[in-house]
């Protein structure tokens, strides 16, 4: 068993979505993750898949009726509210942005300087996760 002091991120997300492997395209294409585990399930859906940013990790997998699916859904529509968000460290917010208006991300916030530092804005995937994008990093920037 490895060590989570050796480990890139010691915090994963995990999501799921009904149709995972549109996520995962969507994901790589508007957000810049890289496939780094695809498990296809034996329905033409997804067992469990990782995908990479930077240092950082998601699994996902396709919504099903099981132990973990009995907790974890994707939210009811795209424009439902969410119990959670996730906050991604990028290095340049405004090309980020672009790139994820252009593969047809919903915008929430537009790009905008944040008083605790750093610039960042908000969306949604097409399944309506919600998603943050920021260059504010709280491991290397400390404020009052």
């Amino acid at each position: 068993m490895s060590n989570p002091q050796q480990t890139a991120s010691s915090i994963i997300p995990a999501l799921r979505y009904r149709d995972a492997n549109e996520a995962i395209e969507f994901l790589c294409a508007a957000f810049g993750f890289t496939k780094h585990l695809i498990v296809p399930d034996n329905s033409g859906g997804i067992a469990h898949a990782q995908l990479t940013l930077g240092k950082g990790m998601i699994m996902l997998g396709s919504a099903r009726d099981d132990e973990f699916g009995r907790l974890v859904s994707p939210p009811a529509n795209p424009t439902a509210p969410t119990n959670q968000a996730l906050y991604l460290v990028v290095p340049d917010a405004d090309a980020h942005f672009e790139r994820s208006q252009k593969a047809g991300a919903t915008i929430i916030v537009e790009p905008k300087d944040e008083d605790y530092g750093g610039r960042g804005y908000t969306c949604r995937d097409p399944e309506g996760h919600v998603w943050t994008f920021g260059t504010y990093d709280p491991w290397h920037e400390h404020h009052g």
